[in-house]
């Protein structure tokens, strides 16, 4: 993917918590734009009852124009009914699910959205490897899947492959993930490796959704958002939304060492107990604003060049 200066995030904010969690998603990917010299135009667009109460219909013209037109989307509420309109839209092909456990664990799991797009996606996920740490395991009952995934290994030297059966991958996956970097499987087992991934309970974890586009926007999301009863209270945790974004950078708009800045400074923040929740339950004054002014002020120490930074800035 060619870089360039100048990328179009078309914003979709939703309604219960989503606007508090896309402003820290700006202010976080406004800092770290900055850091690595690039910049991103963050355009805000109404979509479902928002859009409804202002406009009429869940996905405006203008809505409409503005994520056809962008480099890639980034969503508040992925539960939000209409964005399946939008993705329709989209030449959407594979989906993708991170998950960071600890500091050590960045796990992926990609997956087609169509049997026809298997290829594609297997393509794509050893790109995704190579600008990660280098490891790509299959999982797949599928002896022909696993010939696809042969075929690319022969054109990406330097990425290690495994092949686990179902049977061995799942229990792999849910008990031992920090073996794993990209892991890739059919459409058969997408959702299924998807939901081991998504389930894993080690603290501190992150996840973060996408869905994978070869022309046009990529869409991301952030991986939770069951928190609608705490809207307005400012208390709401944005570090999945702070991956997404960071998940985003890299696979949608391939500003790869940016996207590790920030998620790295996520999950440091997320160890050192900072979440608002982990506060409130210990009596601490927390806000969301709070803890993304936490992850900004780590970015000075997650950045590649941090020594030359920190010295900068002294």
């Amino acid at each position: 993917m060619r870089r360039r200066r100048t990328y179009t995030v078309a914003c979709l904010s939703g309604d219960g918590i989503g606007p508090e969690l896309m402003a820290q998603a700006c202010n976080a990917l406004a800092e770290v734009s900055r850091m690595h010299g690039f910049r991103v135009e963050d355009v805000h667009v109404p979509i479902g009852s928002e859009a409804v109460a202002r406009h009429g219909q869940p996905v405006p013209a203008a809505t409409r124009a503005a994520y056809l037109g962008a480099d890639a989307l980034l969503v508040a509420t992925a539960g939000e009914p209409v964005l399946a309109e939008v993705q329709q839209e989209l030449d959407l092909r594979a989906a993708i699910t991170r998950v960071r456990l600890g500091a050590k664990t960045d796990l992926r799991v990609v997956y087609p959205l169509a049997d026809d797009l298997t290829e594609w996606t297997i393509e794509k996920a050893f790109q995704i490897a190579r600008t990660s740490k280098g490891g790509l395991a299959s999982v797949d009952e599928d002896l022909a899947f696993a010939e696809l995934v042969e075929d690319a290994a022969d054109r990406h030297a330097g990425v290690a492959v495994q092949h686990y059966s179902v049977p061995a991958g799942l229990p792999a996956l849910a008990f031992a993930p920090d073996q794993f970097d990209v892991v890739v499987t059919g459409t058969l087992f997408g959702e299924t490796l998807t939901e081991i991934v998504a389930a894993v309970e080690r603290e501190p974890r992150v996840l973060a959704r996408g869905r994978l586009a070869e022309n046009g926007p990529s869409v991301f999301s952030s991986g939770d958002s069951k928190m609608h009863d705490i809207a307005g209270l400012g208390v709401a945790d944005p570090s999945s939304m702070l991956l997404a974004v960071a998940t985003m950078l890299g696979e949608g708009l391939g500003e790869v060492g940016a996207a590790e800045t920030l998620a790295a400074a996520v999950t440091d923040v997320c160890g050192q107990g900072r979440r608002p929740l982990d506060r409130l339950l210990h009596g601490v004054a927390a806000s969301s604003r709070q803890f993304t002014q936490a992850v900004l002020s780590e970015l000075v120490t997650t950045h590649s060049n941090a020594e030359f930074l920190r010295e900068s800035r002294a």
